[in-house]
């Protein structure tokens, strides 16, 4: 039976060769292990297996990890799900990333309610590439003016952008989502110098995703197994 160290290490690789195929630089993506429902026990497998980067969907859930964890100051908190009003303080207290900023007012909140000894929270922008109407996001068009209001907060640094494309399994579809994302990403990239990040990939088409520029993949099937109800 494969242990979540076994399951880390063939994303790893899969993440590895995958960039070269892309002929990619070495270390060019990271890899985001989405520990949503997960106990903390599983995080601890992660981790001694080298993991430090985690991402949680659940508030509550995701500062209770973050804090059975709280003596170890090398993990890099994710928080990847969609985000409450009533929640951000909490947001703001506790994670180091939000990957799913996609309104005004919560970035507004959750640069109000950053403490002021911690370093800015890093934020990137949400992004409905396929302008899904269930799906949370910023629309194409409005990305740049958005992306500018966000910059301007005092204590958030825009890293960049996430998506989550529609789920098809045209590989076309997939790669001109991608690419979409790409291409918005590189222009965003030369009017905000603090872009770094495309955030877009996970288990089942990381390879896609990184071949057309992604450089963090966000995997949690592949490496916890199931989701827990």
């Amino acid at each position: 039976m494969q242990t979540i160290a076994d399951r880390l290490l063939h994303a790893q690789k899969l993440i590895a060769q995958s960039i070269d195929t892309a002929h990619r630089p070495a270390n060019s993506v990271e890899l985001l292990a989405v520990s949503k429902t997960k106990p903390v026990s599983d995080l601890q497998q992660a981790y001694d297996a080298g993991q430090r980067r985690f991402g949680e969907n659940y508030v509550q859930e995701g500062v209770d990890k973050i804090q059975a964890f709280q003596a170890l100051t090398d993990i890099e908190w994710h928080f990847i799900g969609p985000l409450q009003s009533n929640k951000t303080k909490l947001v703001a207290e506790n994670f180091d990333w939000v990957q799913s900023v996609d309104r005004l007012k919560i970035a507004q909140r959750l640069s109000n309610q950053r403490p002021s000894h911690l370093p800015p929270l890093n934020i990137c922008i949400q992004i409905n590439v396929d302008d899904e109407v269930t799906k949370s996001g910023i629309l194409l068009e409005e990305a740049e003016s958005f992306a500018d209001q966000v910059s301007a907060l005092p204590n958030l640094t825009l890293r960049g952008l996430m998506t989550i494309p529609a789920a098809t399994s045209n590989k076309a579809q997939q790669v001109t989502s991608f690419n979409t994302m790409r291409s918005l990403y590189d222009r965003l990239k030369i009017q905000h110098p603090t872009i770094d990040t495309l955030s877009m990939g996970m288990s089942g088409d990381l390879t896609l995703a990184i071949a057309c520029g992604a450089t963090m993949v966000r995997i949690g099937t592949a490496i916890f197994g199931q989701r827990n109800s």
